[in-house]
């Protein structure tokens, strides 16, 4: 072993010391030629010596000379490392959240997942389901149940096992990249079922005489087929532009090899990407749904003033009103709660469209130093809008909550033992316990 070793200290010094000749010699040279032939020496020593690693050659600290020659000569492409995008004190406060970002996370999917859950159940019920709008919200609970259920093993894989680990194994490198298009997907389909839930209730407003023809069940089948179909070929640029990536590591046992997933930088196709992702995914999205918030905001002030002036009429016009009256707050209670669900909504995806579209326009080094930055950050936003939406309902809708209680009212009585069926009762006491 000791000999080994003596061999390998010799082999690495006589390396050393012919390096240091070769570069004093391209120091005194007036051409390039001693410069090429270092090179071409370098890769034929490399060569060799990874043919002759039986023989006692330290390949490691041989690649770490090689490369220190390779920068004492200017042989290296040398990078931009002048980037200063994001720093300051908050860089701090946000890499502090990245910390705990595994935590929350799996708290805010656990939350998710079980009110998404409650969500669907609740709008499938048959006096709830038959309504085009509740649909919609349904399906929406279904792609931000994927999402959650989704980020829950690369959470736990992420924070929590991969630190602790030497190495990046190639196959958790093939999970990210299905991580991260899985995700992209079902986010995308969720932003479009939420675009479809305001062009919906616009429609339902603007043209409420025409309502029965426009906003019929088949069309919203198609709204709802299209918000699924649409995000794989929306997201075909990541899909070229995102592969794994290795990286080669030197340790003392020898190079480590690690996968990574990571974006191809050559050609237009990186551009077209984040244009792609900030533009027509976050940024339009974002432009409508601002304007039919505004606008269905206006609607209800003016609905408002009409009832204030509805007050001044005589009791008999209040009587023969009052069932249209309580339709019409009604309806102002589910515009707004779905203004509610849209304010959300914009609060989460136009930060990640605005850096997306910088990242598209400064280049890498935004994308690098700010995007993945606040990466943890735009994900704990995106899960936090998907699980909040429960909340929303029972604050804002009476027919929700009078429903979610049947719900836990039945499932309560379900857990109660059934009562002895006796001569006086009948079949009436199983039919009174089990609705």
């Amino acid at each position: 072993m000791s000999s080994s070793v003596t061999n390998s200290t010799n082999i690495t010094k006589a390396l050393s010391d012919f390096f240091g000749g070769m570069f004093l010699a391209s120091e005194t040279a007036d051409d390039n030629s001693s410069t090429n032939d270092l090179l071409q020496y370098i890769s034929v020593l490399k060569e060799h010596s990874s043919n002759r690693t039986s023989e006692g050659l330290d390949f490691g600290t041989l690649i770490k000379l090689v490369d220190d020659w390779r920068s004492k000569l200017n042989l290296t492409k040398t990078e931009n490392n002048t980037c200063s995008y994001c720093d300051g004190s908050f860089r701090e406060l946000i890499l502090a959240y990245n910390n705990i970002h595994g935590y929350v996370s799996l708290i805010v999917c656990f939350f998710g997942s079980l009110t998404n859950a409650i969500n669907v159940a609740v709008l499938t019920r048959r006096d709830l389901a038959a309504t085009p709008i509740n649909r919609l919200l349904k399906w929406l609970a279904v792609a931000d149940i994927f999402v959650m259920i989704e980020y829950v093993p690369f959470s736990i894989y992420r924070y929590f096992i991969l630190p602790s680990q030497r190495e990046m194994p190639y196959k958790w490198a093939a999970y990210l990249l299905f991580h991260m298009h899985f995700a992209q997907i079902f986010h995308t389909a969720s932003i479009c079922l939420t675009l479809s839930l305001a062009v919906w209730r616009y429609i339902a407003i603007k043209h409420s005489e025409r309502n029965h023809i426009l906003c019929t069940e088949r069309r919203c089948s198609i709204a709802i087929l299209s918000s699924f179909m649409l995000p794989p070929i929306l997201c075909i640029p990541a899909f070229l532009v995102f592969d794994i990536h290795t990286a080669i590591v030197i340790e003392p046992r020898g190079p480590l090899i690690l996968y990574h997933v990571d974006s191809d930088r050559d050609g237009h196709l990186y551009l077209i990407n984040f244009w792609v992702h900030a533009v027509v995914i976050k940024l339009l999205p974002c432009c409508i749904l601002t304007a039919i918030s505004l606008w269905l905001i206006w609607e209800i002030y003016n609905a408002n003033e009409h009832q204030r002036k509805i007050q001044y009429n005589t009791r008999t016009i209040k009587k023969a009103g009052k069932r249209q009256n309580k339709a019409d707050r009604r309806a102002n209670r589910t515009t707004k709660m779905l203004i509610a669900v849209l304010v959300l909504f914009l609060v989460t995806e136009l930060p990640q469209g605005v850096l997306g579209l910088l990242s598209g326009l400064l280049g890498r080094c935004f994308f690098k130093g700010c995007y993945d930055l606040f990466g943890e950050l735009m994900d704990a936003m995106a899960l936090l809008n998907g699980a909040i939406n429960f909340v929303l309902y029972c604050s804002m809708s009476r027919q929700f909550r009078t429903t979610f209680r049947q719900l836990l009212w039945k499932a309560h009585l379900y857990k109660l033992p059934s009562a002895p069926i006796t001569n006086s009762e009948g079949f009436n006491t199983v039919k009174t316990l089990v609705p």
